[in-house]
């Protein structure tokens, strides 16, 4: 036997002995699935909040007609503009989106989790204010996907130590 092979079996072996197991495994019967089919995503304001929701419906798949939880979303959007140029105009902008989010049982208002997600980008500033506006909408664009999937994935693991009762 080579090296190679032998360092891969020995990789196998190690790795099948820490426990690692697919967060979805089960597919739709998963008890992450189970969980995000269960949840109810309140609504959240502003534009980014639709943006943010949208992302979330998209990702959480079919839910059932009555949800025993609530995902509650509230959002800091900011933009911070650095480097200066030499009339004293901004050369950057990083723009942040951070989400605290909020998982409730319906029935009893307890809170099961609450936890933040958040993401940031860096924008170049140039001479066109379109330009610039057209930058931030779509970084606001992708940072909403990227918290929305950081939120989705605490909950798949949440609900992968905890699953739903029937």
């Amino acid at each position: 036997m080579g090296l190679v092979p032998a360092v891969m079996l020995a990789l196998a072996l190690a790795l099948s002995a820490c426990n690692l197991a697919p967060v979805y495994s089960g597919g739709s019967t998963s008890p992450a699935s189970a969980l995000l089919a269960v949840t109810e995503i309140a609504p959240i304001a502003d534009r980014q909040g639709f943006l943010v929701r949208q992302a979330l419906l998209d990702r959480f798949g079919a839910r059932a007609a009555n949800p025993r939880y609530r995902l509650e979303v509230v959002l800091d959007d900011q933009i911070v503009a650095f480097g200066v140029r030499g009339d004293n105009s901004a050369a950057r902008e990083r723009r942040t989106l951070r989400a605290r989010y909020r998982l409730v049982d319906i029935a009893s208002n307890a809170v099961l989790l609450d936890a933040t997600a958040g993401s940031d980008v860096g924008i170049d500033r140039v001479s066109s204010n379109y330009a610039v506006v057209a930058a931030e909408t779509t970084a606001l664009e992708r940072l909403s996907g990227d918290v929305a999937s950081q939120v989705v994935a605490r909950l798949a693991l949440f609900g992968r130590s905890t699953p739903p009762a029937p």
